[in-house]
Protein backbone atom coordinates (compact mmCIF):
# COMPACT_ATOMS: atom_id res chain seq x y z
CA UNK A 1 0.00 0.00 0.00
CA UNK A 2 1.30 3.26 -1.13
CA UNK A 3 1.44 6.48 0.96
CA UNK A 4 -1.86 7.66 -0.42
CA UNK A 5 -3.50 4.68 -0.26
CA UNK A 6 -2.37 4.56 3.71
CA UNK A 7 -4.01 8.43 3.52
CA UNK A 8 -6.78 7.50 2.13
CA UNK A 9 -7.58 4.40 4.66
CA UNK A 10 -6.88 6.26 7.85
CA UNK A 11 -7.55 9.57 7.44
CA UNK A 12 -11.05 11.60 7.37
CA UNK A 13 -11.08 12.94 3.56
CA UNK A 14 -12.11 16.87 4.62
CA UNK A 15 -8.40 16.65 6.62
CA UNK A 16 -6.80 14.43 3.77
CA UNK A 17 -7.34 16.96 1.28
CA UNK A 18 -6.00 19.40 3.57
CA UNK A 19 -2.40 17.28 4.34
CA UNK A 20 -2.44 16.57 0.46
CA UNK A 21 -3.01 19.79 -0.74
CA UNK A 22 -6.20 18.99 -2.37
CA UNK A 23 -8.54 21.55 -0.79
CA UNK A 24 -10.42 23.87 -2.88
CA UNK A 25 -12.86 26.51 -1.85
CA UNK A 26 -12.31 29.63 0.16
CA UNK A 27 -10.40 29.85 3.12
CA UNK A 28 -8.93 32.66 5.46
CA UNK A 29 -10.16 35.98 6.91
CA UNK A 30 -7.19 38.53 6.04
CA UNK A 31 -6.86 41.94 7.52
CA UNK A 32 -6.32 43.83 4.13
CA UNK A 33 -6.49 42.50 -0.15
CA UNK A 34 -2.76 43.16 -0.14
CA UNK A 35 -2.31 40.57 2.68
CA UNK A 36 -4.03 38.19 0.99
CA UNK A 37 -2.57 38.87 -2.58
CA UNK A 38 0.78 38.21 -0.34
CA UNK A 39 -0.34 34.52 0.11
CA UNK A 40 -1.91 33.98 -3.28
CA UNK A 41 -0.21 32.27 -6.25
CA UNK A 42 -2.12 34.67 -8.70
CA UNK A 43 -3.27 33.35 -12.19
CA UNK A 44 -2.25 32.83 -15.71
CA UNK A 45 -4.33 35.30 -17.05
CA UNK A 46 -3.15 34.16 -20.76
CA UNK A 47 -4.40 30.78 -19.85
CA UNK A 48 -7.84 31.37 -18.62
CA UNK A 49 -8.52 33.97 -21.32
CA UNK A 50 -7.88 30.72 -23.70
CA UNK A 51 -9.78 28.50 -22.15
CA UNK A 52 -13.06 30.87 -22.10
CA UNK A 53 -12.55 32.10 -25.86
CA UNK A 54 -12.11 27.85 -26.34
CA UNK A 55 -15.31 27.20 -24.43
CA UNK A 56 -17.50 30.15 -25.92
CA UNK A 57 -16.43 29.48 -29.27
CA UNK A 58 -17.91 26.23 -29.13
CA UNK A 59 -21.20 27.69 -27.83
CA UNK A 60 -20.72 30.18 -30.56
CA UNK A 61 -20.55 27.50 -33.59
CA UNK A 62 -23.30 25.21 -32.01
CA UNK A 63 -20.30 22.73 -30.97
CA UNK A 64 -21.90 23.06 -27.06
CA UNK A 65 -25.06 24.05 -25.33
CA UNK A 66 -23.36 26.19 -22.61
CA UNK A 67 -20.40 27.75 -20.98
CA UNK A 68 -19.67 28.76 -17.40
CA UNK A 69 -15.97 29.18 -15.92
CA UNK A 70 -14.42 28.41 -19.01
CA UNK A 71 -16.26 25.07 -18.77
CA UNK A 72 -18.64 23.46 -21.33
CA UNK A 73 -22.23 21.79 -20.58
CA UNK A 74 -24.47 19.89 -22.43
CA UNK A 75 -27.09 22.04 -20.72
CA UNK A 76 -28.07 25.27 -19.85
CA UNK A 77 -28.13 26.35 -15.97
CA UNK A 78 -30.62 29.36 -15.78
CA UNK A 79 -30.36 31.92 -13.02
CA UNK A 80 -34.33 32.47 -14.43
CA UNK A 81 -34.38 34.83 -11.56
CA UNK A 82 -31.64 37.28 -13.64
CA UNK A 83 -33.45 36.06 -17.02
CA UNK A 84 -36.77 37.54 -15.44
CA UNK A 85 -35.03 40.49 -14.84
CA UNK A 86 -34.00 41.35 -18.27
CA UNK A 87 -37.26 40.84 -19.44
CA UNK A 88 -38.73 42.80 -16.53
CA UNK A 89 -36.62 45.90 -17.92
CA UNK A 90 -37.32 45.12 -21.83
CA UNK A 91 -40.75 45.40 -20.86
CA UNK A 92 -40.21 48.77 -19.37
CA UNK A 93 -38.16 49.75 -22.46
CA UNK A 94 -40.01 48.91 -25.36
CA UNK A 95 -38.78 45.63 -25.69
CA UNK A 96 -35.32 46.85 -25.55
CA UNK A 97 -32.16 46.11 -23.58
CA UNK A 98 -29.04 48.19 -23.35
CA UNK A 99 -26.67 47.44 -20.74
CA UNK A 100 -23.28 47.11 -19.70
CA UNK A 101 -22.21 43.58 -18.17
CA UNK A 102 -19.51 44.51 -16.07
CA UNK A 103 -16.41 41.88 -15.91
CA UNK A 104 -18.64 40.10 -18.51
CA UNK A 105 -15.97 38.12 -19.78
CA UNK A 106 -16.42 36.99 -23.17
CA UNK A 107 -20.19 37.31 -23.22
CA UNK A 108 -20.67 34.04 -21.24
CA UNK A 109 -23.72 35.48 -19.48
CA UNK A 110 -25.04 36.82 -22.70
CA UNK A 111 -24.88 33.73 -24.49
CA UNK A 112 -26.67 31.88 -21.72
CA UNK A 113 -29.73 34.08 -22.18
CA UNK A 114 -29.49 34.66 -26.03
CA UNK A 115 -32.33 32.36 -26.70
CA UNK A 116 -34.54 34.49 -24.67
CA UNK A 117 -33.03 37.85 -25.79
CA UNK A 118 -33.51 37.03 -29.59
CA UNK A 119 -37.15 38.29 -29.09
CA UNK A 120 -36.42 41.17 -27.92
CA UNK A 121 -37.00 44.28 -30.63
CA UNK A 122 -33.75 45.54 -29.91
CA UNK A 123 -30.26 43.58 -27.19
CA UNK A 124 -26.86 45.71 -27.08
CA UNK A 125 -25.07 43.73 -24.80
CA UNK A 126 -21.83 45.65 -24.13
CA UNK A 127 -19.08 44.06 -21.77
CA UNK A 128 -16.30 46.22 -20.17
CA UNK A 129 -13.67 44.19 -19.19
CA UNK A 130 -9.28 43.84 -19.10
CA UNK A 131 -7.87 45.03 -22.36
CA UNK A 132 -6.92 41.61 -23.47
CA UNK A 133 -10.29 40.17 -23.23
CA UNK A 134 -11.64 43.19 -24.87
CA UNK A 135 -9.40 42.43 -28.05
CA UNK A 136 -10.16 38.44 -27.92
CA UNK A 137 -14.22 39.57 -27.76
CA UNK A 138 -13.60 42.43 -30.60
CA UNK A 139 -12.14 39.73 -32.45
CA UNK A 140 -14.12 36.58 -32.44
CA UNK A 141 -17.38 37.36 -30.65
CA UNK A 142 -18.46 40.96 -31.68
CA UNK A 143 -21.67 41.35 -33.87
CA UNK A 144 -24.32 43.72 -34.13
CA UNK A 145 -25.79 42.82 -30.04
CA UNK A 146 -22.18 42.01 -28.62
CA UNK A 147 -19.22 44.91 -28.29
CA UNK A 148 -16.77 45.11 -25.91
CA UNK A 149 -15.18 48.62 -24.44
CA UNK A 150 -12.59 48.75 -22.15
CA UNK A 151 -14.42 51.21 -19.98
CA UNK A 152 -17.92 52.43 -18.88
CA UNK A 153 -17.55 56.14 -20.15
CA UNK A 154 -16.66 54.64 -23.66
CA UNK A 155 -19.42 52.51 -24.09
CA UNK A 156 -22.34 54.94 -22.75
CA UNK A 157 -20.77 57.18 -24.96
CA UNK A 158 -21.99 54.88 -27.72
CA UNK A 159 -24.87 53.35 -26.55
CA UNK A 160 -25.80 55.21 -23.40
CA UNK A 161 -26.97 51.77 -21.38
CA UNK A 162 -29.19 52.63 -18.43
CA UNK A 163 -28.26 49.26 -17.23
CA UNK A 164 -25.10 47.64 -15.46
CA UNK A 165 -24.87 43.67 -14.51
CA UNK A 166 -22.41 42.53 -12.25
CA UNK A 167 -22.18 38.65 -12.49
CA UNK A 168 -19.44 37.10 -10.06
CA UNK A 169 -17.41 39.92 -10.26
CA UNK A 170 -17.67 42.60 -7.15
CA UNK A 171 -15.69 40.14 -4.47
CA UNK A 172 -12.80 39.90 -7.28
CA UNK A 173 -12.44 43.80 -6.94
CA UNK A 174 -9.50 45.06 -4.42
CA UNK A 175 -11.96 47.91 -4.03
CA UNK A 176 -15.56 46.93 -4.45
CA UNK A 177 -17.31 49.73 -2.46
CA UNK A 178 -15.24 52.53 -4.61
CA UNK A 179 -16.45 50.99 -7.35
CA UNK A 180 -20.11 50.96 -6.36
CA UNK A 181 -19.59 54.46 -5.37
CA UNK A 182 -18.58 55.04 -9.51
CA UNK A 183 -21.77 52.77 -10.28
CA UNK A 184 -24.00 54.63 -7.96
CA UNK A 185 -23.05 58.59 -9.89
CA UNK A 186 -23.58 57.29 -12.96
CA UNK A 187 -27.22 56.52 -12.06
CA UNK A 188 -28.02 53.83 -14.21
CA UNK A 189 -31.54 52.98 -13.75
CA UNK A 190 -31.42 49.62 -12.83
CA UNK A 191 -28.33 48.08 -11.00
CA UNK A 192 -28.04 43.95 -11.28
CA UNK A 193 -26.04 41.92 -9.18
CA UNK A 194 -25.86 37.99 -9.37
CA UNK A 195 -23.46 35.14 -7.76
CA UNK A 196 -22.49 37.51 -4.85
CA UNK A 197 -21.11 36.04 -1.88
CA UNK A 198 -22.51 37.61 1.68
CA UNK A 199 -22.03 36.46 5.29
CA UNK A 200 -24.72 36.38 8.06
CA UNK A 201 -24.72 38.95 10.31
CA UNK A 202 -21.21 39.31 9.80
CA UNK A 203 -18.69 41.85 8.99
CA UNK A 204 -16.65 41.89 5.18
CA UNK A 205 -13.97 39.15 4.98
CA UNK A 206 -11.41 38.70 2.68
CA UNK A 207 -10.93 35.09 2.00
CA UNK A 208 -8.17 33.48 -0.60
CA UNK A 209 -10.15 31.02 -3.00
CA UNK A 210 -8.32 27.98 -4.66
CA UNK A 211 -10.17 27.27 -7.63
CA UNK A 212 -10.16 23.47 -8.67
CA UNK A 213 -7.72 22.59 -11.37
CA UNK A 214 -10.31 21.17 -13.97
CA UNK A 215 -11.34 24.83 -14.44
CA UNK A 216 -7.34 26.12 -13.82
CA UNK A 217 -4.91 26.44 -11.42
CA UNK A 218 -4.99 29.72 -8.78
CA UNK A 219 -5.57 31.13 -5.73
CA UNK A 220 -6.70 35.01 -5.56
CA UNK A 221 -8.43 37.15 -2.86
CA UNK A 222 -11.93 36.94 -2.96
CA UNK A 223 -14.31 39.02 -0.68
CA UNK A 224 -17.27 37.93 1.51
CA UNK A 225 -19.84 41.12 2.41
CA UNK A 226 -21.81 41.88 5.11
CA UNK A 227 -25.53 41.55 3.03
CA UNK A 228 -27.32 44.04 5.50
CA UNK A 229 -24.65 46.14 4.83
CA UNK A 230 -24.55 46.08 1.08
CA UNK A 231 -28.42 46.72 0.34
CA UNK A 232 -28.17 50.04 2.85
CA UNK A 233 -25.31 51.20 0.62
CA UNK A 234 -27.93 51.65 -2.32
CA UNK A 235 -30.39 52.86 -0.15
CA UNK A 236 -30.48 56.56 -0.66
CA UNK A 237 -31.07 56.91 -4.24
CA UNK A 238 -32.13 53.48 -5.16
CA UNK A 239 -35.34 51.29 -4.57
CA UNK A 240 -34.68 47.64 -3.90
CA UNK A 241 -36.97 45.55 -6.30
CA UNK A 242 -35.95 42.34 -5.53
CA UNK A 243 -33.70 39.42 -4.20
CA UNK A 244 -32.89 35.91 -4.81
CA UNK A 245 -30.48 32.84 -4.08
CA UNK A 246 -27.98 32.43 -6.70
CA UNK A 247 -27.07 29.23 -7.53
CA UNK A 248 -23.36 29.26 -6.40
CA UNK A 249 -22.32 27.66 -3.24
CA UNK A 250 -18.76 28.01 -0.94
CA UNK A 251 -17.15 25.67 1.76
CA UNK A 252 -17.81 28.46 3.98
CA UNK A 253 -21.35 29.62 6.12
CA UNK A 254 -22.37 31.82 3.63
CA UNK A 255 -24.96 32.43 0.97
CA UNK A 256 -24.80 33.76 -3.16
CA UNK A 257 -27.45 36.79 -3.94
CA UNK A 258 -28.66 38.45 -6.53
CA UNK A 259 -30.26 41.57 -6.09
CA UNK A 260 -32.26 43.88 -8.52
CA UNK A 261 -32.14 47.92 -7.91
CA UNK A 262 -34.06 50.55 -9.56
CA UNK A 263 -32.79 54.50 -9.47
CA UNK A 264 -35.43 56.49 -7.37
CA UNK A 265 -37.96 58.94 -8.65
CA UNK A 266 -36.32 62.96 -9.04
CA UNK A 267 -32.00 61.78 -7.94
Amino acid sequence: MNKKEILKEYIPPFFLRKITGLFYGWSGNYKSWEEAQQHSTGYDSALILNKVKDALLKVKNGEAVSERDSINFDKIEYSFPLLSALLWIANQNRGEINLIDFGGSLGSSYFQNKKFLAYLNKVNWNIVEQKHFIECGKQYFQDDNLQFFENIEECRKIHNANTILLSSVLQYIDKPYQLLDYIIKQKFKYIIFDRTPFLMNKKDRITIQKVHPKIYKATYPCWFFNEEKFVCYFSEHYELITEFDSLDKANIKSVFKGFIFKLKENV
